[in-house]
């Protein structure tokens, strides 16, 4: 699906039922989830009113996931956000969560980055199938967007920085493999 810079208009019918803008059909709460995944935001507001209903949209599609047992949060995260809507601590909570997962999205793009074609752990065995997998698991993690990684446009202190992690990443691999044939003989 094609991402575009506006999001993608539902509209909330009184009889409950949602409403695709663009393609001019009804949709369900899974197809929304296929949206985001795909890439796309989403606005969802009320036919009547005009509110918008995408917050409570989304927290819906959350605990359908999580109710059929595809859990992504812990009991005790859970917990803790319950805690944050009683507590002096809600100011922060919803930055602290929006920073934790765009640091999340950066170092799983790094990880890619160091796990396709040209990166020192291509040349293990096995290594396509991990790599398949770890697709897999991010799409679902970051609803499939993730970022786009360190560019030769940026900074060339982030770009040293990168190299170096790099380096150590080889270093530390060359250990393991070395751990590993030690192990096997």
């Amino acid at each position: 699906m094609a991402e575009t810079s506006q999001p993608l208009l539902i509209k909330r019918y009184a009889s409950r039922r949602l409403y695709n803008t663009e393609t001019s059909d009804y949709v369900t709460l899974e197809d929304i989830a296929a949206f985001i995944r795909d890439g796309r935001e989403v606005q969802i507001v009320d036919l009547k009113s005009g509110d918008d209903l995408t917050r409570q949209y989304l927290l819906q599609i959350i605990a359908e996931h999580e109710s059929r047992g595809e859990s992504v949060l812990p009991v005790d995260v859970l917990t803790d956000l319950v805690r944050s809507y009683t507590s002096q601590s809600m100011s922060v909570v919803p930055q602290f969560l929006a920073q934790s997962f765009e640091m999340l999205r950066e170092s799983q793009s790094k990880m890619m980055e160091n796990m396709g074609p040209m990166g020192a752990l291509s040349q293990m065995p096995g290594v396509e199938a991990m790599q398949a997998q770890q697709r897999a698991f991010l799409k679902a993690m970051t609803g499939g967007v993730m970022g786009t990684g360190t560019t030769d446009a940026e900074s060339g202190a982030r770009t040293d920085q990168g190299e170096e992690d790099l380096d150590d990443i080889k270093t530390e691999l060359a250990k393991l493999q070395e751990k590993l044939a030690k192990m096997g003989k």
